[in-house]
C-alpha cells in the first residue's frame, strides 16, 4: 500500500465526506515501529530503553544484545528544526530583519513537522495512563459544619479592613476544618510510620552518586546561577513602582496590616508581607535588594511545579527539560528580578495547574484541596492571577466533554465544588474589603479594560482583536516596549526556544489529533487563556503585549518546548546504534540548551541591563553622595533633591541612602522657606534647571556648585553645597 502524504492526511481531516480517514500510527515514540536491517520489529520492542518504561531521564540502561543498525537517518527532523531556528533569526529585531522570509520558512518547517510525525520518526511521549479509581468522596459533616461557622466569624472580624493575629486565626482554622472535612488519608501512611519507626531505631543514611544526580546537580546549578547572579547590579535602579511598594511595606512594619494596597492603582498584599518578614526577621535593609530577593525567589520556586507538571503530561525527562528552559530564559529572568509582584503569576499558574491536571489524572481529591489552597492564595499574589479562575473551569469543562471523563465526572465535578469552597476560605478577607472598597479593588482592572481613565481609540471588539494577534506575535517578533520589564521589542523567545516551541505547539496538535487527550487541548488553550491579562488593556494598547501580565502562558509555553525536545531526543535514541544513543541524544539536547543559555545571558546580563539603566534615572548615585553627607557634616534632614519636570523620583533618593520613607523633593519657589534652618545643606539639581540654579546662587552666595560626573553620561547633575550660617554655632 501507498504511503499516504502530508496532503492526503490533511484532506482527510479536513474533508472528511469526500475522503477515507487516515489515521496516525499509535505507537510509543521510544520503539516505535521502523525498519531495522538485522533486528525484527518485535526484538526492538523487547530491547527499549528504560526512559520509555521507567520515565527517567534516559541515562541510564542500554540494549544487552547486538547495536541497533538504523536504515535512515532522521533528516526530515533535523530538517524541520532548523528551518525554525532560521525562521526566529529572520524574525529577530536585526537590520535585516524579514517577516515575509521567517514566515515561510516557519510553513515549511511545520509542514516538514507533520511529515516526520506521519513517518513515526519526531513524536512527543503519550502521557501517562490516568487512574481509573476514583478516590473516596466522604465528607465529615461535624468537621465542615464547625469550618463553616469558622468562616462566617472570619467574616464578620474583617471589618477593620486589617489583618490581625485574631481574624487569621479564625481562618485558618476555618480553612483547617474544612480541608479536614474532604481529605482522604492515603493508605500508604501507616507503612511509611513504620519504615521511620523502624529508621529511628538506626539510622542510617546513604545514597549513591548517578547520572540522574549529577543531571540534576548541574541543571539546578545552572538555573540558580542565571536566576541569582547579579541580582543587585541587574537591574541597576529603582522606578517610582518600587518607592511605592517600599511605603507599603514601612506601613506594614508599622502595624498598618492591610488588606490590599490602594494606592498607586491598587496592590496585593502578599510581596509586601514577605519583604516586611526578610527585613525584619532576616535584616535585609529595605531597599532594591530586598524586593528583588523576595521575587527572584518567588520565580525560583514556580520551577518545581514545572518540573511536576512536565512529569504530569510526560515523563521526568520531560519535567527536567521544563525546569531548566524556564529556568535559564530570558522571559521568567527578567520579570523575577524586576522585584515587583509579577512572577507571582508564574508561581500560582504553575502550582494550580499542577494540581489541576494531577487531580483529573490520578483521582487524587486531595490534589483538588491543594488546587483550592493555590487559588485562595493567588488572589493576594499579583492582579493577573484573577484569570485563574476561569482557567480551572476550561480544564474541568474540557475534561467533562472528553471520553477519558467516562464514570468520572460526578467524582470531578464534586472536586470543583471542594476547590471553589476552599479558595472561598482563603478570599474571605479580600472578599469583605471589596465589598467595602470596591472601586479601590477593581481600579487598575478597569481602568485598562474601559475608559474610565482614558477613551478608547476604538471599538473594544477592534482593540481586543487587534492586542490578541500583537499577543500572539510576543513569542517571536515583538514583546512589547515596555522597557523596565524587557528589552524593548525583542521577542520572549529566543532563537531555540522559539523554534522548539512551534515544533512542540505542532506536534501537541498532532497529538490531539490522534489521540484526542483532553491534556492536549487544555495545554493548547491555556495559552491565549493566560495571555487575557495583556490582551484585555483595551484603554492602554501599548502596553500590550508585555512579559510580566503574559507571564502565565510561560508555564505551557516551556512545557511546549520540554516535550518537542524530549521528543526530538528519543528520534536520535531510537535510530542510532547503542551505546551512543542516549549519550547523542542528551549532546544534541546539551548543544540546544547551552547556546540557548548564552542568548539569554547575553539578553539578560548585557542588553537588558544596558538600556535599563540608559532608560533610568541614577537615583543609586544619588544616594551613595546623600549618605555621605548625612554621615559625614550633614544630617538626613538637610538633604533636598530640587523637583524637575521628568526627573528622578526623590523618595528613591532618600531610599538609596538608607532613609526609607523620607521625600527630599524641593521645589526652587520654596528654597525661602527652609533658609532660616542653619545647618550645612545638600542640593541637588537637574543640570537643566537654571530657576533652581539662579535662586541657590542668590539665596546661599556663599553656597558653592559641583558637577557630578554619572557613569551614565547623559545622567550628571549638579550638587550645591550650602555652609552654615555664620551665627551658626
Amino acid at each position: 500500500m501507498e504511503e499516504p502524504s502530508v496532503l492526503d492526511f490533511l484532506k482527510s481531516r479536513l474533508m472528511p465526506w469526500k475522503y477515507p480517514r487516515i489515521e496516525i500510527p499509535d505507537e510509543d515514540y521510544i520503539g516505535a515501529s521502523f525498519e531495522t536491517e538485522s533486528i525484527s520489529i518485535q526484538e526492538s520492542e523487547n530491547n527499549q530503553t528504560p526512559s520509555s518504561q521507567t520515565g527517567n531521564y534516559g541515562l541510564e540502561g542500554q540494549f544487552l544484545s547486538q547495536p541497533i543498525l538504523i536504515k535512515e537517518f532522521p533528516w526530515r527532523s533535523l530538517l524541520a528544526l532548523c528551518l525554525a531556528f532560521i525562521a526566529q533569526i529572520s524574525l529577530r529585531p536585526t537590520p535585516e530583519r524579514n517577516a515575509t522570509l521567517g514566515v515561510i520558512l516557519l510553513v515549511f518547517s511545520l509542514g516538514l513537522l507533520i511529515w516526520t510525525n506521519l513517518r513515526s520518526e519526531w513524536k512527543i511521549i503519550k502521557s501517562p495512563p490516568a487512574d481509573q479509581e476514583n478516590d473516596p468522596f466522604r465528607i465529615q459533616n461535624l468537621y465542615l459544619l464547625i469550618g463553616a461557622i469558622l468562616a462566617l466569624f472570619s467574616f464578620a472580624s474583617y471589618g477593620n479592613l486589617r489583618f490581625t493575629v485574631f481574624n487569621l486565626t479564625l481562618t485558618l482554622l476555618s480553612l483547617g476544618f474544612i480541608i479536614a472535612a474532604f481529605w482522604v488519608s492515603p493508605n500508604q501512611n501507616s507503612k511509611w510510620i513504620e519504615k521511620f519507626s523502624e529508621w529511628l531505631k538506626a539510622p542510617r543514611i546513604s545514597f549513591s552518586i548517578t547520572p540522574q544526580l549529577i543531571l540534576t546537580v548541574v541543571v539546578i546549578s545552572m538555573v540558580t546561577f542565571f536566576r541569582f547572579y547579579k541580582l543587585s547590579q541587574v537591574p541597576p535602579e529603582m522606578n517610582s513602582d518600587h518607592a511605592e511598594k517600599v511605603l507599603d511595606i514601612l506601613r506594614v512594619l508599622e502595624g498598618q496590616t492591610s488588606i490590599f494596597f490602594p494606592n498607586n492603582g491598587g496592590r496585593e498584599a502578599m510581596q509586601m508581607y514577605a519583604v516586611a518578614a526578610l527585613h525584619r526577621y532576616f535584616g535585609i535593609p529595605l531597599g532594591f535588594l530586598a524586593l528583588k530577593i523576595v521575587t527572584a525567589m518567588v520565580g525560583f520556586l514556580s520551577l518545581p511545579f514545572l518540573y511536576l507538571i512536565g512529569k504530569e503530561i510526560g515523563n521526568r525527562r520531560v519535567g527536567l527539560l521544563a525546569f531548566v528552559i524556564a529556568g535559564i530564559s530570558y522571559w521568567q529572568n527578567i520579570v523575577s528580578r524586576v522585584g515587583l509582584r509579577l512572577p507571582f503569576y508564574f508561581l500560582f499558574t504553575a502550582s494550580t495547574m499542577y494540581f489541576i491536571l494531577h487531580g483529573i489524572r490520578k483521582k487524587k481529591l486531595n490534589s483538588f484541596i491543594f488546587a483550592g489552597v493555590s487559588l485562595g492564595l493567588s488572589f493576594y499574589g499579583y492582579s493577573a492571577d484573577r484569570i485563574l479562575p476561569f482557567l480551572i473551569i476550561v480544564a474541568i469543562g474540557l475534561y467533562l466533554i472528553h471520553p477519558q471523563s467516562k464514570k468520572h465526572r460526578t467524582f470531578v465535578i464534586a472536586s470543583l465544588l471542594v476547590i471553589i469552597l476552599i479558595s472561598l476560605v482563603l478570599f474571605i478577607p479580600l472578599l469583605r474589603y471589596i465589598l467595602a472598597e470596591p472601586d479601590s479593588f477593581l481600579f487598575r482592572t478597569l481602568t485598562r479594560m474601559a475608559n474610565l481613565e482614558r477613551p478608547l481609540d476604538a471599538p473594544a471588539w477592534v482593540i481586543f482583536l487587534n492586542n490578541t494577534w500583537r499577543a500572539f506575535l510576543m513569542f517571536s517578533w515583538d514583546a512589547g516596549e515596555v522597557w523596565p520589564i524587557s528589552v524593548p521589542h525583542s521577542p520572549a523567545l529566543g532563537i531555540v526556544s522559539g523554534g522548539l516551541f512551534y515544533m512542540g505547539f505542532g506536534l501537541l496538535v498532532l497529538r490531539y489529533l490522534r489521540k484526542h487527550d483532553w491534556q492536549d487541548i487544555f495545554l493548547i488553550i491555556s495559552i491565549p487563556i493566560l495571555l487575557l491579562p495583556s490582551i484585555l488593556a483595551l484603554a492602554f494598547p501599548y502596553e500590550n503585549p508585555n512579559l510580566y501580565r503574559t507571564g502565565g502562558a510561560s508555564i505551557p509555553v516551556f512545557l511546549m518546548i520540554a516535550l518537542a525536545l524530549d521528543g526530538l531526543m528519543s528520534t536520535f535514541q531510537e535510530r542510532f546504534r547503542n551505546p551512543w544513543n542516549t549519550r547523542l541524544a542528551w549532546g544534541i539536547a546539551s548543544l540546544l540548551i547551552g547556546f540557548s543559555a548564552l542568548q539569554n545571558y547575553e539578553l539578560v546580563f548585557h542588553e537588558y541591563h544596558d538600556q535599563y539603566r540608559q532608560s533610568s534615572w541614577n537615583t543609586s548615585e544619588m544616594g551613595i553622595i546623600a549618605e555621605d553627607f548625612a554621615n559625614s557634616i550633614g544630617t538626613p534632614d538637610n538633604i533636598y533633591v530640587m523637583g524637575y519636570p521628568h526627573w528622578v523620583d526623590t523618595r528613591l533618593v532618600a531610599l538609596n541612602a538608607g532613609f526609607p520613607g523620607k521625600d527630599y523633593q524641593l521645589f526652587a519657589k520654596d528654597i525661602q522657606t527652609i533658609q532660616p534652618d542653619e545647618r550645612v545643606k545638600l542640593f541637588i539639581l537637574n543640570p537643566q534647571d537654571t530657576e533652581a540654579y539662579e535662586i541657590l546662587k542668590n539665596t546661599y552666595p556663599d553656597g558653592w556648585f559641583e558637577e557630578y560626573q554619572s557613569k551614565v553620561k547623559s545622567k550628571s547633575f549638579l550638587l550645591f553645597f550650602a555652609p552654615p550660617n555664620k551665627n551658626d554655632k
